[in-house]
């Protein structure tokens, strides 16, 4: 902004007072007022808390539908779901889209293409308890990918990750150090693997998200973009595996997956990045397993012992002080 002429003196108290909305008349904000602080945390909060539900219904569709095709029909359902709310802005936006393509395209890969249909891939082949263990590591490998990427790891942040991680592997090993020595790794642990670094990989690339592209849309142009590269696997799926019929036991959880899993929880954890930073999001990740034994015991009644209480404490202390600005 080019300073302008006035006759009205500027004391320092108005001068080092930024306006809200940009418009000299707009009331000063608070200095301890940062939406952003509490906003984020939250934000990464309810998208984690979503997506604990997506490894039970991973599990639930595994066994009769091919893995292809719960993504495919995911992503088009997160489609239906997001265009009404998008659609315009998407047009608005449509010149920065174009100048911006090849982000987007990337962008969609990792997250809407190659992430869950990885997960669903080693669903077919590895234990839940797997499943969750290398999970617990994505937090991790996000900090690395954002800090290669210009985002600052402080003492406090890493001491917050160590404490959530111990929390997490003790919590998944229910405290047994045999138990978690023992564990049958096989070939879907690779798969997870692969998929826990396409989400690391998208959620520090979410950091280079112009300005000039809004949230809504942003994630239309992904969901479409990776859909259409997911279409011709999906088609070769079709062929060689044969469709699956539509049942109450499949639309129901795909529903789950194609609107909160993918348009509710990948708009939050998108808003979420843009607010505190992938790193400090992928500390409130941690808390996925916490609500997966929460979910458990309120659902079907599963038995939590004080080890696993004491663990969630320990994850709950961690993301809490990993989070923390």
């Amino acid at each position: 902004m080019t300073p302008t002429t006035s006759s009205t003196a500027v004391t320092p108290s108005m001068a080092a007072t930024p306006s809200v909305t940009g418009s000299p008349s707009a009331p000063a904000t608070s200095p301890g007022f940062r939406p952003g602080l509490w906003l984020g945390p939250l934000l990464a909060l309810g998208a984690t808390a979503i997506w604990s539900g997506n490894f039970v219904v991973a599990r639930h569709l595994g066994d009769v539908i091919p893995p292809v095709q719960t993504s495919f029909w995911r992503w088009v359902i997160a489609l239906v779901a997001v265009a009404p709310f998008a659609a315009r802005g998407l047009l608005r936006d449509w010149p920065a889209v174009r100048r911006h393509a090849g982000l987007i395209v990337v962008a969609a890969l990792l997250g809407v293409t190659l992430f869950n249909t990885l997960i669903y891939i080693a669903g077919q082949s590895t234990s839940a308890t797997n499943l969750a263990l290398i999970a617990a590591a994505s937090p991790a490998v996000i900090a690395v990918f954002a800090f290669f990427d210009g985002e600052r790891m402080t003492a406090v942040r890493a001491t917050g990750m160590v404490i959530a991680f111990v929390g997490v592997v003790t919590l998944i090993s229910k405290g047994s150090i045999t138990a978690l020595l023992s564990m049958d790794f096989r070939a879907g642990d690779l798969w997870m693997l692969a998929a826990m670094a396409t989400f690391a990989a998208y959620s520090a690339l979410l950091k280079r998200k112009p300005s000039t592209i809004s949230g809504p849309s942003f994630l239309l142009a992904t969901f479409a973009a990776g859909t259409v590269m997911l279409a011709p696997v999906y088609v070769v799926s079709l062929v060689v595996q044969g469709a699956f019929t539509p049942s109450g036991a499949t639309v129901g959880p795909l529903l789950y997956i194609g609107i909160a899993s993918s348009a509710i929880a990948f708009y939050t954890w998108n808003k979420a990045v843009s607010l505190i930073g992938a790193t400090r999001a992928g500390i409130v990740y941690y808390l996925q397993p916490v609500f997966v034994a929460c979910v458990a015991y309120l659902a079907i009644g599963e038995h939590i012992a004080p080890i696993q209480i004491l663990c969630m404490g320990a994850i709950i202390t961690g993301v809490a002080v990993g989070a923390k600005r």
